[in-house]
């Protein structure tokens, strides 16, 4: 249940392409967060759609992709953007390249993952490895939304936060 006395925290996840891995982030901390975050995804170069294995997964799981778009990190930069309060990379190729600059300072961490979309072989290897991003972001986004914000300092959040990135990927979720 939403928090009304405090606005959602905004969360935007980057990738170069966003067609999988930001997309993954941004449709399960949407239902993970339960409207305590405002969740986005964007890329550096956006693929223009999303790959259609990452869409394919989260309807079979049961999440709303009416909003689910490739779009680029430049909506998030402008004046007219969200500020955001966290902000994480979640692909090794993004964390090197230069960030626009984010209004209000937000935090900043590396959750960086394999790129299913990059995956070959037999469409069930392919099918497998988009599962395997999809379990490894549940683990971390449910580690991130039972953190005690209000109760952290900003040291002890970046800590905890980094923490999180460096899960083993094959933790299974809480």
């Amino acid at each position: 249940m939403p928090d009304t006395d405090h606005p959602p925290l905004n969360v935007l996840f980057l990738c170069t392409g966003n067609s999988a891995r930001s997309l993954i982030a941004e449709a399960i901390l949407t239902r993970e967060g339960a409207g305590r975050f405002a969740a986005w995804s964007a890329g550096s170069r956006p693929a223009g759609e999303p790959h259609p294995m990452t869409l394919d997964l989260l309807r079979r799981l049961d999440h709303d992709i009416s909003g689910i778009r490739s779009k680029s990190w430049d909506e998030f930069s402008g004046p007219d953007a969200p500020e955001m309060d966290f902000v994480f990379t979640v692909c090794d190729s993004a964390v090197a390249e230069e960030c626009p600059f984010w209004p209000g300072h937000p935090t900043t961490a590396h959750w960086g993952l394999p790129d299913p979309a990059a995956a070959t072989g037999p469409e069930a290897l392919r099918a497998l490895a988009f599962a395997d991003t999809y379990r490894a972001m549940l683990s971390r986004i449910r580690a991130f939304v039972s953190l005690p914000l209000a109760s952290l300092d900003a040291m002890s959040l970046r800590r905890r936060i980094d923490r999180i990135g460096d899960m083993p990927r094959d933790t299974a979720p809480q």
